[in-house]
């Protein structure tokens, strides 16, 4: 086991919020950018005027790794703030087996994706955590261009992506020598993982075992293969993805490159939206989303994001800490979210609200998207299982290395990670490994 290494950041803040005295009101992390903790700051000091129950934002850092560092050192070490957090969708597993959350309770659960609760936020038939924020990758792209070349929707195939890339492509380029069919994320980070799964489609991806006994998620399946393999032909056999797509294209190179108008389809968030029907964009008005294609049709995927709130196990406010999540979760509290942060609700009866929909006309198709987007595997050692991906794929992307021979080594990789974890007693001392 490696020792857990915090980032001097991540531990100034990790100490200035532990080991000082406990005052009296509710300690809730979050983190985000400086619009997202405004809005938090009008919603705590709105429960704290209906319920006189006082309550103080401990700031996480914006970055997510130092979020999930942060959190680690407070959980794992059983220190009674924070009382309320908020944690990754990537990490509510690692969070629920160490038993770091408390299970929720008194919250109607009828108004939330109740899938979600099941894939995620339910640890052994109990409630641990719901979610605020659901995300989920999809499909943009360029309205004007498809009907300009004679096409009549978005594809529903890699087969006919490729075919409209390659037509719109060549005929572009006739004025834009830039321009290209396909930019997605394939850097080597999370992204990449991400949207790995997604190519896959609904049977590819990470085959988690089932039954109580230690076994190796399987990685090197045949789909798989196939799946990696259409990667890196996007990029070198076809042409149709750029070449920077490996080195360098995350979530915000991919937004740019399609807002600037070089891209016929791009893999992206929700978020997105809002920044290419913005003022000034030059693809305003002219950009469409749809679910991702997938090798076969109807077997489209899309990846699991977004943010849940949870209860500390060691909190000393379990009743204030319940009110806090009930309000925080609530049908208005959540559409203050949608409308001043454009954030996609963990409550499926936002979807249809006409005050929302004359903003964003595009939510009943989110909606279909997240009832059925696919979450990544809920181990503690997941984001050592995502490392590994992130290492094996991108070699074979920068043309290193096979599918075949990315995929076999990163399966022996992974069985030597789950013997290391198999033992479910150390569980805690793993959580703090696994946020390396």
């Amino acid at each position: 086991m490696k020792k857990l290494v915090l980032s001097p950041i991540a531990l100034v803040l990790a100490l200035a919020g532990c080991g000082g005295p406990h005052d009296d009101a509710l300690v809730f992390a979050v983190g985000g950018t400086p619009s997202e903790l405004r809005v938090w700051q009008e919603i705590v000091a709105e429960f704290e005027a209906e319920t006189g129950i006082p309550v103080r934002i401990r700031r996480q850092p914006p970055d997510s790794t130092q979020q999930l560092q942060t959190l680690i050192v407070s959980l794992g070490s059983g220190q009674r703030d924070p009382d309320v957090f908020m944690m990754d969708v990537a990490w509510v597993g690692l969070f629920t087996a160490s038993g770091w959350c408390h299970p929720i309770e008194n919250v109607e659960t009828d108004a939330f994706f109740e899938r979600v609760l099941d894939l995620v936020d339910r640890h052994e038939g109990v409630l641990m955590a719901l979610p605020v924020y659901m995300d989920g990758g999809l499909l943009y792209y360029r309205t004007d261009l498809l009907e300009k070349y004679g096409y009549d929707g978005p594809p529903q195939t890699y087969d006919e992506l490729i075919e409209m890339c390659l037509t719109v492509q060549e005929g572009e380029r006739t004025e834009n020598p830039s321009f290209f069919g396909y930019v997605w994320q394939g850097a080597q980070y999370e992204g990449l993982v991400c949207n790995f799964l997604e190519f896959a489609g609904k049977e590819g991806g990470f085959l988690a075992p089932s039954g109580p006994e230690p076994r190796p998620i399987m990685l090197d399946r045949p789909i798989n293969r196939e799946a990696l393999q259409l990667m890196r032909d996007l990029i070198w056999e076809y042409k149709i993805s750029p070449p920077s797509t490996y080195t360098e294209m995350r979530e915000e190179e991919a937004r740019m490159f399609f807002q600037e108008g070089d891209a016929l389809f791009q893999r992206n968030w929700p978020y997105a939206w809002s920044d290419h029907q913005s003022e000034g964009s030059p693809v305003r008005g002219k950009v469409g989303v749809a679910r991702l294609p997938a090798m076969e049709a109807g077997q489209d995927v899309s990846t699991l994001g977004g943010w849940h709130i949870g209860i500390s196990a060691f909190s000393n406010k379990q009743e204030e800490a319940q009110q806090f999540v009930a309000y925080v979760t609530s049908k208005d509290t959540l559409k203050k979210m949608v409308l001043e942060l454009g954030w996609n609700p963990g409550r499926t009866d936002l979807y249809d609200d006409e005050d929302i929909l004359e903003r964003a006309p595009h939510f009943p198709q989110l909606r279909e998207i997240f009832e059925h987007a696919k979450p990544r595997p809920l181990v503690p050692y997941y984001n050592q299982l995502s490392s590994i991906a992130q290492q094996r794929l991108s070699a074979c992307l920068a043309n290193r290395v096979s599918p075949e021979e990315a995929l076999a080594i990163a399966q022996e990789e992974i069985e030597t990670l789950v013997r290391t974890y198999g033992d479910t007693e150390r569980l805690p001392e793993h959580a703090r490994a696994a946020a390396e």
